[in-house]
């Protein structure tokens, strides 16, 4: 017999307010929301969260505010209002009938990682996967994003290793004490392996910290191996988060695509031998 599962829901009629159940088969699943990075745009993602939806579970990609817009109007944003947009697109994915909301997933990358370690301050996140986290300082919180290289000198900030008890996305870190994946890239030119240092050494709670370096990866990831070699880290780190959804999902599927991910993993599993790059 198919199991199925129930949820309360209000409806509004006018004026008046019905209560009812929504009924659907299979158990909750668990949710996947990504968060791209400073200029980006979820297009970039989209083709990943397909791939990671097929584990069995509901992905969300968006864009942040101010990205898709004009050069002027993209002067403005700030990290105050980027972060509003991660937690509203996160409560929407929460409230969707199919996604157990205690079991979500947040994977950033640069900019977006920085915003989704602060969002676990905010919001119930189980599992974390930062790709290259950037790291600003905490002063000018509400400015726009775009002065922050010119005001905070940043290339100096990102060379040394940063304490949690310094930095708001360090500190969310400390206290998260979910699953944590960090990947840096062995070519990064914008984020320094002090950075990723930083982040690493943050996160004294979490349940489990995965650690993988890219081997001959820049920072955005610029060729399709490097595209294809991410996906495939992130599926198989997901695919062990999440073993009740792979039972929900293709079982011939996933199995190939957890067998493509540790193939292609591999590669990624070393540390850079060159020193990293400054960001310019």
């Amino acid at each position: 017999m198919m199991t199925v599962h129930e949820r309360k829901i209000a409806i509004t009629a006018g004026e008046r307010l019905l209560a009812g159940t929504v009924i659907m088969p299979g158990a909750l699943m668990p949710g996947a929301l990504f968060v791209h990075g400073w200029g980006g745009s979820r297009q970039q993602y989209l083709a990943r969260a397909r791939e990671i939806a097929a584990l069995g579970s509901v992905c969300m990609a968006f864009d942040l505010g101010g990205h898709a817009e004009t050069v002027r109007e993209r002067e403005t944003v700030s990290r105050e209002s980027n972060l509003a947009d991660v937690v509203a697109a996160y409560d929407m994915l929460a409230a969707h009938p199919q996604v157990d909301s205690a079991r979500i997933a947040v994977i950033g990358s640069s900019y977006g990682g920085y915003l989704a370690a602060i969002l676990t301050t905010l919001r119930p996140v189980r599992w974390l996967a930062l790709r290259a986290p950037a790291l600003y300082r905490d002063a000018g919180w509400g400015h726009p994003k775009m002065q922050l290289h010119r005001e905070q000198n940043l290339e100096e900030y990102r060379r040394s290793v940063r304490s949690r008890d310094s930095n708001r996305a360090l500190h969310a870190c400390s206290e998260f004490k979910g699953d944590v994946l960090i990947v840096a890239s062995e070519h990064d030119d914008r984020i320094p392996r002090a950075v990723i240092t930083s982040y690493r050494e943050a996160c004294t709670a979490a349940t489990s910290l995965t650690y993988r370096c890219m081997a001959g990866a820049d920072h955005g990831l610029t060729t399709d191996d490097c595209q294809q070699a991410y996906t495939a880290l992130l599926m198989q780190w997901l695919a062990e988060m999440w073993p009740d959804a792979r039972r929900g999902s293709d079982a011939a599927a996933v199995k190939a695509a957890i067998s493509d991910a540790s193939a292609q993993a591999t590669a990624a599993d070393r540390e850079p031998e060159a020193p990293p790059a400054v960001l310019t």
